[in-house]
């Protein structure tokens, strides 16, 4: 049946909304060239658009013709404002955008293992409030979480889970009693693998894995353009997965024995210390295992990377024989995924992917190559520990697009 006058209008509108939002401002010539829409319908669209105050004149064109300049309509960035957060063992991150995503505040504050509950929560609620009103936001429409452990798919709430703080679950709710906002909670590898999909190192790719590399383990799978959760939201859970090469079996309420004890950052700096490696964070809340990699990579690439006087040949012997090691350790359990998904691209992501680079990415390609059929590229993270963020971002922005861009009863 044909779409009735107020349907086809609701379409036209969601159209030219997400054009804007895709390419930016545009006339309404331009509007009528990229929806195929007649002039009339255009200008009708234009103006119903900008009377509910999601358009608005942002400039003209500056195409060279007889006449005025053509009118630049854009989208009404403050609309709506938006904020991100990162959940870690540690500590909070958290960035405020408009509803076009761009960045108007950012903060973090650390979080002690010996805080209580109550006061853990008070720490990062009070961060987001003061981000946003550092950013002049009188409300927040939505806010993106990305926070370790399971959510469960059918109500979206971040499950109790053994080893993660009670805070965690606690700042959920009391987001949601102190904010005037939509909270949706995201597992953080998967928050990551949305952004790397969109922004980073899988960008031309519908089907991957992001093997998640920071303080802890990780995976996230996208199939066919989709992220796969899994019946209970445990798809990925990588770390308790059995492998070779550590002392005991994993259970049901801990990951040592696991992958996570191969692949982990106290794992990774126990290996680089066996091969007598140092390091210094670079920042604060970096995995240990990062600043070890990247010292590890930097090493290597010493002769074109630095004017400094170079390493001595046990160092670099060192620094190579660690990365060889790491990457023995990275492709078995890249190799579990990759025989059971076949995704033909593993992304090495989290802090530890990101700085390990090609020169990590291309040891684990070998590896693969020579344990599995089934060809597989392996890829650096473009986007590192900031990829959780971005994700949470991007969550909240098509949520909050959602929602304001929805046809409206007339």
């Amino acid at each position: 049946m044909p779409a009735s006058p107020s349907t086809a209008r609701a379409i036209n509108d969601r159209v030219a909304l997400r054009l804007l939002q895709q390419e930016g401002p545009l006339t309404a010539g331009q509007l009528k060239q990229l929806t195929g829409l007649s002039r009339p319908t255009v200008a009708d669209l234009v103006e119903r658009l900008t009377a509910a105050g999601l358009i608005e004149v942002v400039g003209e064109s500056g195409e060279q013709r007889r006449g005025p300049n053509a009118r630049l309509y854009g989208i009404v960035a403050d609309r709506a404002h938006l904020a991100a957060l990162d959940v870690r063992t540690e500590g909070v991150s958290v960035v405020v955008s408009d509803l076009l995503g761009r960045e108007l505040a950012r903060a973090s504050v650390p979080i002690a293992d010996d805080t209580g509950t109550g006061p853990a929560v008070e720490q990062a609620v009070t961060l987001v409030e003061r981000a946003a009103k550092e950013a002049g936001a009188e409300r927040l429409h939505t806010v993106g979480v990305g926070a370790p452990g399971l959510i469960d798919p059918a109500t979206g709430e971040l499950r109790d889970s053994s080893g993660l703080p009670e805070w965690h679950r606690r700042l959920v709710a009391a987001l949601q009693e102190r904010l005037p906002a939509r909270v949706i909670v995201e597992n953080e590898t998967n928050l990551a693998a949305l952004a790397e999909q969109r922004d980073g190192a899988a960008r031309d790719r519908d089907t991957f894995v992001l093997l998640w590399l920071g303080h802890g383990t990780g995976a996230a799978v996208v199939l066919d353009g989709r992220l796969r959760r899994g019946a209970s939201g445990g798809t990925g859970e990588i770390g308790f997965l059995p492998v070779p090469g550590t002392s005991t079996l994993p259970s049901a309420t801990d990951c040592e024995g696991g992958f996570h004890s191969l692949a982990g950052s106290a794992a990774i700096a126990e290996l680089a210390a066996g091969h007598g490696l140092v390091a210094t964070a670079v920042s604060p809340g970096e995995p240990e295992a990062a600043a070890l990699v990247r010292q590890a990579v930097a090493t290597l690439s010493f002769p074109s990377a630095s004017p400094s006087p170079s390493p001595s040949p046990s160092a670099f012997s060192g620094a190579d024989r660690f990365l060889s090691a790491l990457a023995d350790r990275l492709a078995i359990g890249a190799a579990s995924v990759v025989a059971v998904l076949d995704p033909g691209c593993v992304v090495l992501g989290g802090e530890v992917g990101q700085v390990g680079g090609e020169v990590l990415a291309a040891r684990v390609g070998e590896r693969l190559a020579r344990m599995s059929p089934l060809p597989v590229e392996v890829r650096a993270s473009a986007l590192g520990g900031g990829a959780v963020l971005r994700g949470a971002l991007l969550t909240a922005r098509e949520s909050a697009q959602d929602d304001l861009f929805a046809p409206r009863s007339r």
